[in-house]
């Protein structure tokens, strides 16, 4: 393996020396680790992407959005390290560079040279609420190998990724004065 290969980064099991035991099965850690680990790619892909639309944004709601934005982009970085150590509690490995976030991640990237207010706030949306259907599998991922600590952490995620949601829809009624 090639060191930026990142579609081949084993997650599970760590390596020895990385190995943190635990009375889960490990089909079922296996299970957990590859659930999480794209969430947590995930995460840092929309908090970039929300970090992007908080310095780009221009309009007559900038001051809101880019309070907003920011808010959010903490909220999702935030989500990150309590997610990676909970794969390491279950003995797995996670996230090693940006190559490897790029080859988990399943939200698009933006990279457009002008988006419009709206059309970022139904974007980052539509990314929050894909992130909550990763973490509503993982859940039930988690139950499934009786890894009650992971799910608990999801619940809480999930709530506040619930939020992120309503806030951008409500931001976005009246999309016409957001130009």
């Amino acid at each position: 393996m090639t060191q930026n290969d990142s579609s081949k980064t084993a997650t599970y099991p760590a390596p020895d020396a990385l190995k943190t035991p635990t009375d889960l099965r490990a089909d079922g850690v296996q299970k957990i680790v590859e659930a999480i680990n794209p969430i947590i790619a995930d995460a840092y892909a929309v908090y970039l992407k929300t970090k992007n639309f908080h310095w780009h944004l221009s309009g007559s709601h900038f001051r809101d959005y880019h309070l907003l934005f920011d808010e959010q982009a903490e909220q999702l970085l935030g989500s990150t390290d309590p997610l990676a150590e909970r794969v390491r509690k279950l003995g797995g490995t996670t996230l090693r560079s940006v190559s490897h976030i790029s080859g988990l991640q399943t939200v698009q990237d933006n990279n457009a040279d002008f988006v419009t207010p709206l059309d970022m706030l139904r974007e980052l949306m539509a990314d929050n609420q894909s992130i909550a259907a990763s973490m509503r599998a993982a859940h039930e991922t988690c139950d499934d190998a009786r890894d009650y600590a992971t799910s608990s952490l999801l619940e809480v995620l999930i709530d506040e990724t619930e939020r992120r949601i309503w806030f951008l829809f409500e931001a976005a009624q009246g999309g016409e004065n957001t130009k």
